[in-house]
């Protein structure tokens, strides 16, 4: 079995370099003012982004990052959210994946849920 890289995280907006690998958007909304060429994003898997009405509802209320973690996480565990993590755990056997995020508080988002969901291979459920 072939070992798997952890996926590195960099914001969208910062530019791209050769040590990115496969460049993946993992938000939901395309960033603002940033051109597709710019961007150079390679996958753009909308499916493992949190729902709308659950980033609505974390962007309420910060303090509830934790919960906001847990209900994502359950959400992965959605047939066609699997499907597209299995996908993304496949690419990062073989090859460095950069995950890409316009979020400014990267360590409050849904990225850190994701990029452990990676690790372990498969969402927690």
């Amino acid at each position: 079995m072939p070992a798997r890289h952890t996926p590195r995280v960099r914001r969208v907006y910062d530019p791209p370099e050769e040590a990115d690998g496969l460049r993946v958007l993992v938000d939901r909304l395309w960033p603002r003012g940033l051109s597709k060429e710019r961007a150079a994003v390679d996958e753009w898997p909308k499916e493992l982004t949190p729902s709308t009405e659950l980033r609505r509802w974390y962007h309420e209320d910060r303090s509830r990052f934790a919960e906001f973690q847990e209900r994502y996480e359950a959400e992965l565990t959605g047939a066609e959210q699997a499907r597209a993590l299995d996908r993304l755990v496949e690419l990062a056997k073989d090859r460095t994946v950069t995950l890409l995020t316009a979020a400014k508080d990267v360590d409050h988002s849904h990225v850190p849920t994701l990029v452990a969901a990676v690790g372990r291979g498969r969402p927690s459920g």
